[in-house]
């Protein structure tokens, strides 16, 4: 696959590993990207996950032809990205590797002591291929420490890393946005700031063609994915909405959650329901900060939260949720304390504006309970 004069594609779809990270669910695979510059010096960007080492190779070979690589970039050291890195110089022993300090760093503690040509650049560092410029742009804590840039000055084409990546083989035929989002709000998430700095670096190039990682090449109306990367790291809402995400044993609360939902469609309003025990926990995360309000809902089980619920608590606190309006709905048959417990979890985080009132189911939904959630459902639509 050409990306751009002298710019060919050279990764490999991966349909067969059912959780990325061991925790996200990829139901339609992952892809991971590689890519060749072929100039006066020859650059390999970045390797693949050694599950598909061997695919890997035999692409480079058949793009390399007789060619033999000067350089191989690591842009990103995660092991996704880095595993084939011993394979490669197994085959390729005179290649320089190119990298940051912190990029030797972690290479040697996955690798041991590498023995091969270094090239250490600098922020804002230039290298000459021949007619191409390659001009690197350091991007720590993009998910990684090490993590930079790499921006083709010739050729306009930016190499990003993990940035403006996504789930899904390239081989499956999707839209990008709604697995990007869950992508970057899981995964990304949590380094609004990082991602808002790399992003002013970002904004002084003259950017025509985006590579990541992971996903696909993005060629056409680079606006619309540099405005969702701007709207996600800095916590805004994307859509308006309400997000009800909800935990039941017998039913109680998730009767609730419905009624609410009703009452808020009915206003006009888009309600999103999620059963929190039965979800993709990523996809619900990913939507909870998609929407401008957040209804969570739980029975109390064991004198404690629904494990569901807290865990959902915890992932949102882990990715730094804000920005947004929050209310609880509670449940219990003797001693309804979730929402307290959930109140008083949600209130460490920044700027969410909590609703005073919470409504307490007490085992099932009753006429007072029906008129608390036309009263929550007022407050979440003023």
């Amino acid at each position: 696959m050409n990306i751009a004069e002298n710019i060919v594609y050279i990764g490999c779809d991966d349909t067969e590993l059912d959780l990325f990270e061991s925790q996200y669910k990829i139901p339609h695979g992952v892809s991971y990207n590689s890519y060749v510059c072929f100039d006066e010096k020859t650059v390999v960007f970045d390797t693949v996950d050694k599950r598909k080492t061997d695919e890997w190779l035999k692409n480079l070979e058949n793009a390399l032809g007789s060619v033999k690589p000067d350089y191989l970039l690591i842009n990103h050291m995660e092991p996704d990205h880095s595993a084939s890195l011993r394979a490669f110089f197994e085959k390729y022993p005179q290649t320089t590797l190119i990298g940051n300090d912190k990029t030797f760093i972690i290479a040697e503690r996955y690798f041991g002591k590498l023995q091969c040509n270094k090239l250490v650049v600098k922020d804002g560092d230039e290298l000459s291929l021949g007619k191409h410029v390659l001009k690197f742009i350091f991007a720590p804590m993009v998910h990684w420490p090490e993590v930079m840039f790499t921006y083709d000055k010739t050729a306009k084409v930016l190499f990003s890393a993990d940035a403006f990546g996504k789930f899904g083989a390239l081989s499956y035929n999707e839209g990008w946005l709604d697995e990007a989002r869950r992508y970057y709000i899981n995964i990304v998430g949590k380094y609004g700031a990082s991602v808002q700095g790399v992003l002013r670096k970002a904004a002084a190039l003259d950017i025509q063609v985006i590579c990541p990682l992971h996903g696909p090449v993005l060629k056409d109306n680079l606006e619309f994915y540099i405005n969702k990367y701007n709207v996600w790291s800095s916590y805004a809402s994307e859509d308006e909405g309400v997000l009800i995400a909800y935990a039941s044993v017998y039913g109680g609360t998730k009767k609730a959650a419905e009624i609410l939902a009703e009452n808020i469609t009915s206003a006009g309003h888009k309600a999103v329901l999620a059963d929190l025990a039965r979800s993709d926990l990523a996809e619900v995360v990913a939507n909870a900060f998609r929407y401008d309000k957040l209804v969570i809902a739980s029975v109390t089980l064991d004198g404690g939260l629904f494990p569901a619920t807290e865990t959902f608590i915890n992932e949102l606190k882990a990715k730094n949720y804000r920005n947004r309006t929050v209310a609880f709905i509670e449940n219990g048959s003797w001693a309804p304390v979730s929402g307290k417990l959930m109140r008083g979890q949600m209130e460490t985080l920044k700027n969410l504006k909590i609703i005073d009132k919470t409504v307490t189911v007490e085992s099932t939904v009753k006429e007072d309970t029906k008129a608390q959630l036309k009263e929550l459902c007022g407050e979440l639509l003023k």
